[in-house]
């Protein structure tokens, strides 16, 4: 293998072809153009079939149609494009359709503006459409997290049957780096007995549907449902600790935020503070025992740092359970936190004076001990 420099938008569509995705669908919106531009490019030369369907929800629902029929499909958008494919995708999940959604975010809410941001969290792991459903969510940091993610995605889609999203941002999909492509045993895309390729001789017929009007039958569905998400959370939990096997201070973050908390952390350790850090790579389900297994005796704080108002906090909150003080820091709109004033929050929850010039920098910030939280 060799590596080839690639942008992230580009390189998750050539990871998608090698992972055996023949069907794409998808509209226009800033800042993940580059994905359909690209497949609109490569999807022939394959031999698969790209369209850019009239909207966001038609195109959900051709992924929907794509699925049914046993192939491997993927779309993309970016916010408020995945708002409105949410009841496509809640569609999706009740019919145990897999395939893959690619959410490169940007700042809202609303149409908000073209920056990366990471406040779809809510929306990826909590639900954005109606009813009980999850998703499985991976959070790649680099290009080549985006482009293995990508080619795992497909996989893990097929292995439980549910949509898989990959939760990128504007700076994932823009930024250039080196990457390399793995090989990739060719689905044998066959082993689908479920799907509807024409009724055959030694199968009953194929139903694809989302709707039961007995209640009692929908309750069972939910059911099964309910146990097929335990088995994921008990399988498909991922994360990386790095250097928290003496940290006093515990920064949780995900994404392109991980890789500026990573800077400040080192830096912080350059000047005698014991920090290490927590990133979860699958955030539903989200790696809930990885958190608490980073927290030693020495730990004294937790700070979560995100591209948001704090949505992941609550999830580190839970995982903590009360053990330490849980510290939040974050920009929002498509502002992005820089490694200086991370390092300031580290500074300052550790007690220590920060040797870096004074800066005038903005955010939201707040902590939470007890349960309680204090804005400050």
């Amino acid at each position: 293998m060799h590596k080839v420099l690639m942008k992230g938008n580009e390189a998750l569509g050539e990871a998608a072809i090698k992972a055996g995705c023949r069907h794409f669908f998808g509209y226009p919106i800033t800042p993940q153009n580059e994905v359909p531009e690209y497949f609109a490019r490569r999807m022939p030369e394959v031999g698969g079939v790209f369209l850019q369907a009239e909207s966001e929800i038609a195109a959900i629902n051709m992924v929907y149609g794509a699925s049914s029929a046993g192939a491997r499909v993927m779309t993309s958008s970016s916010s408020p494009g995945i708002s409105l494919k949410q009841e496509g995708i809640s569609y999706l999940a009740a019919a145990e359709l897999p395939c893959v959604i690619v959410n490169i975010m940007r700042g809202g809410p609303g149409l908000g503006g073209i920056q990366a941001a990471q406040s779809d969290y809510f929306q990826a792991t909590k639900g954005g459409g109606n009813g009980d459903y999850r998703l499985i969510v991976y959070a790649p940091a680099s290009i080549q997290e985006l482009v293995d993610m990508t080619m795992k995605a497909f996989d893990t889609a097929d292995k439980y049957r549910n949509p898989v999203m990959i939760l990128g941002d504007g700076v994932l999909g823009q930024m250039m780096e080196p990457v390399e492509f793995r090989e990739f045993p060719f689905p044998n895309l066959s082993m689908k007995p479920w799907a509807c390729t024409g009724r055959k001789k030694y199968r009953p017929q194929n139903i694809i549907n989302s709707l039961y009007l007995d209640a009692e039958v929908l309750e069972n569905h939910n059911f099964a449902l309910f146990n097929k998400y335990n088995t994921i959370s008990r399988n498909e939990k991922a994360a990386e600790a790095y250097m928290t096997t003496d940290a006093e201070i515990i920064l949780a973050a995900y994404g392109t935020t991980a890789r500026i908390v990573k800077a400040a952390m080192n830096l912080a350790r350059d000047k005698g503070i014991k920090a290490g850090m927590v990133r979860p790579l699958t955030l539903w389900p989200f790696p809930d025992d990885y958190v608490r297994e980073s927290l030693s005796k020495n730990t004294k704080a937790v700070l979560t740092v995100e591209m948001s108002m704090g949505q992941m906090v609550e999830d580190v909150q839970l995982a903590v359970n009360g053990r330490v003080p849980i510290h939040f820091y974050g920009r929002v709109g498509g502002m992005i936190p820089d490694v200086k004033a991370v390092y300031h929050e580290i500074c300052r929850i550790a007690g220590k004076t920060n040797e870096l010039p004074e800066q005038k920098t903005r955010g939201i910030r707040y902590s939470i001990e007890g349960g309680i939280r204090t804005n400050g």
